[in-house]
Order: structure tokens, then sequence, then C-alpha cells
């Protein structure tokens, strides 16, 4: 059950705040018992959800109803998109669909959410009492977004005159735009949290945005004369996390004249002040536009359970994304613990080695197909073009064009642009849920 029409304070207020429509497995009250045993059962219907389920269904290894899929969302969003609806590329509604449309029939899909796990019993209870039993099971249910973690954040969201925005919600991403054309002058913050976050660029892609759009508005020039002063406040001590792109972003960032503001976490806001923490104690900064990145973390219900680790995510090994106590258990995406950075990109790469090796253990064998960390970030630099980012553990770039024609992603360009933009929303409603997808690998046979 998600809260579409609740305030951001409102949700707040309740224990696992998340913009409205963003994927919530706090089950819906109970209806009917539909008690029954799967061989594969998905908990998670969003990209790793969906490819995954739909993979194992076209291995040809399954009967109608052997694998489930379990998730009270209404609606399927294509999230990273939402950095493209904030900069008035895209409307929100473009990038929705009905989830249960997206579920294959042969796939039997629960429409409620997870009350707890039992991994040693082999069965999940839902939140309407019905227990689901398995052989296998996939945890990929995303993280949350924590907007009460940010004193005054939800009220200022919600309130119609506040320069404060953000794309992370399905009812907020769309107001970002407007709130960066009502900017004439002044100071436009843009922060980022400490801790995991869904894709580590999107903070600073809405700066790039924003400041491309004053720019050619002729309201931002970097001389520091110009109508509008930007500032990135982040929690990081460098501008992204692997250090290839995070010195051509850093470069960037000077050359434009962005004030940087390193190690600084946003806690609070009040009106007009943004106030930080950082290593020298507390800073108090005004602004007349505000972007926040609110913070995120796992699910409480995954959180509390058996499976997670003590950070909450769930403990699996990073090369075969197999549970390191229970071997019938697997999880990649946003819930897991796997050290890399959460993106749709990195799915593409995580869902066929967790298939493979789920499919092997089904057949008494060992997992052999290894995950190497790879993820991607289009860091949209301006209007028009994207630095790729393309990485692999421990920051390591792994770059497809490079690989094929010896292209360095490092420089921003108009093709990465339009793949951002174009390519992937596409690729991703026409391929990657369908489970034909494995990302720089191309079509899944």
């Amino acid at each position: 059950m998600l809260p579409g029409r609740l305030t951001v304070a409102a949700r707040a207020a309740r224990h696992s705040a998340i913009a409205a429509q963003i994927r919530t497995f706090k089950a819906p009250p109970a209806t009917y018992s539909l008690d029954r045993n799967h061989r594969v059962v998905v908990v998670g219907g969003g990209a790793a959800g969906l490819s995954i389920s739909h993979q194992l269904l076209r291995s040809g290894k399954f009967a109608p109803n052997d694998i489930a899929v379990i998730d009270p969302a209404t609606w399927h969003d294509y999230q990273p998109g939402w950095t493209l609806v904030g900069a008035g590329l895209k409307t929100r509604e473009q990038l929705r669909k009905p989830q249960a449309g997206l579920v294959n029939p042969k796939i039997k899909f629960y429409n409620h959410g997870v009350g707890s796990f039992s991994p040693k019993e082999n069965f999940i209870m839902l939140g309407n009492g019905d227990k689901i039993g398995y052989e296998q099971l996939v945890v990929v249910p995303g993280i949350s977004i924590n907007y009460a973690s940010i004193k005054g954040l939800p009220e200022a969201l919600d309130a119609t005159d506040s320069p404060v925005c953000s794309i992370y919600g399905y009812d907020t991403c769309d107001k970002v735009f407007g709130k960066i054309e009502k900017l004439r002058k002044g100071t436009a913050l843009f922060t980022q949290p400490t801790g995991i976050i869904k894709c580590a660029g999107a903070p600073q892609k809405t700066m790039w945005l924003a400041l491309d759009y004053w720019k050619k508005a002729g309201l931002y020039n970097p001389s520091g004369t110009s109508p509008v002063n930007i500032t990135f406040a982040t929690a990081l001590r460098t501008m992204f996390g692997v250090p290839k792109y995070s010195d051509k972003l850093d470069e960037l960032r000077k050359k434009r004249g962005v004030e940087g503001l390193f190690q600084h976490d946003l806690v609070a806001i009040d009106g007009n002040t943004a106030t930080f923490a950082h290593p020298g104690g507390e800073l108090k900064k005004q602004f007349d536009f505000l972007h926040v990145v609110p913070k995120m973390g796992p699910h409480e219900f995954v959180k509390k359970c058996d499976l997670a680790n003590e950070a909450g995510f769930v403990d699996v090994d990073e090369s075969t994304t197999r549970h390191k106590t229970f071997p019938n258990v697997w999880s990649v995406g946003d819930a897991s613990n796997l050290p890399t950075s959460k993106t749709m990109a990195a799915i593409t790469s995580q869902a066929p080695v967790l298939v493979r090796n789920l499919l092997q253990s089904l057949e008494g064998k060992k997992p052999d197909m290894a995950y190497d960390g790879y993820t991607s970030c289009p860091l949209v630099t301006e209007y028009g073009k994207v630095l790729l980012a393309e990485f692999k553990y421990g920051g390591v770039p792994k770059e497809t064009f490079k690989t094929w024609f010896g292209v360095d992603q490092v420089v921003p360009r108009r093709i990465f642009y339009h793949m951002k933009k174009d390519f992937f929303p596409w690729v991703y409603e026409k391929f990657m849920v369908k489970g034909i997808w494995a990302g720089p690998k191309g079509l899944i046979k």
C-alpha cells in the first residue's frame, strides 16, 4: 500500500517514510489467504526483481507459478529518469507503469508486503499472515529513503513556497525544475549525504544541469559576479568515489566556479538556513535554492531479519551473490551488501550471475559465475553531454567504449547523453524488465 496522497511530513512521521510511490514494503491490511509453495520466491519487483524473475522464467526450467514475485507497489517507476524530470527533459508520468502489468502471467505475483523471514524453515510470512514457502529465495527489495533523518526536510518539501526540492521521490521530482526556473539570484545549494544512497552521481547531476540552465539564461558565470552562486556540499571527501572520474569532476567544479564543501553532511533545515555537520563542528549556510538528497538505508523488515549483516544489508558473497549463511538465499542490488555503487547498471551485471548460480544450486552444483563489481553512472555534466563512468570493485575503471573503440569516457560526450536520456529508458522498458538485457554484454539469448 503506497502512501500516495500523504504529505512528506506525514510520511516521515511514520517509521518507514519514503517519497510517494517509491517502493515501500510495509504490508497492506489482510484481505485473503494465499498460502503457497514455490521453487523460487523473489522479494521485490523493481529493476532487480523483474530482471531476475524473468531471466529465470526464460531459462525454460520452471513451470507456471514455480516462480513468485512479492511486492506491494501499485506502480513501477524508472527512477534513474527522475534526474531528467528534474531538468525539464521528461515528465514523471512517462517513466511509470502499473506494477502488476510488468510481471509475466506465468509468474505468481503477490501484491503484498513482507512481514518476516524464516530462512531456517524456508518460508516468508506476508503481512496478511500467509506463509509462502520456497526452495530458493531472492531478496531484492531495494532500500528505504528516510526524509526524517534530516530535521525539517519533510516540512520543507511539503511547503509550496519553499525553495527546497529533491529528485528522489515521485511526487517531488517534478517540482525541481520549476524551482530552478524561479531562481533569478542568490545562493543555490546542492547536497549529498553520508552513507549509502541510490546512484552516487545523481546529487551532482542535478547541480550540473541547473548550472547549465542558469548559464544559458544569463544568470550564472564562473567569475563570481553572476546573480546566482552555486555550492556543492557533500559528506564525501571528494566529488566521486572513483579517482579517475572524481579528478575530472573536481576540475569541472573549479572551472565552473562552484564552491565545494567537502565532509559536510546536511543535518537540518530551518527556513532558508541549512545546518551541516563536519569535522570542525557545525556550519550554517543561507540559501535561496536547496536541492537535497535524503539519507537512505535498508528496509526495517530486512534490517531486523536473520539474513542481514550488522549494517542491515543482505549478507551475500561479493562474487557469487549467495548468502554467506543460508545457501538457498541470494541477493543483489540496493538491498545487498555488495561493495559497489547502487545503480540500475550494476543490476544488469549482477542479475545474470545470480540467475546462473541459483540454477546451478537447484541442480546440486556449485556456483560457477562471478560478479566483478561492475557498475555505471552516466554523469550528466550539462544539457547535451554526459561523462560515462563505468567501474568495478576497487574503483577500477571498466569502460565499455574504451575497450571497443578506444574512447576515453572521462571526457563528457553527446553520444553518452543520448544514451542516458533516450536509450537507457527504452532498453529498460523493452528488454531489462523482461529479463533479456545484460548491460554491456547486450541481449541475453
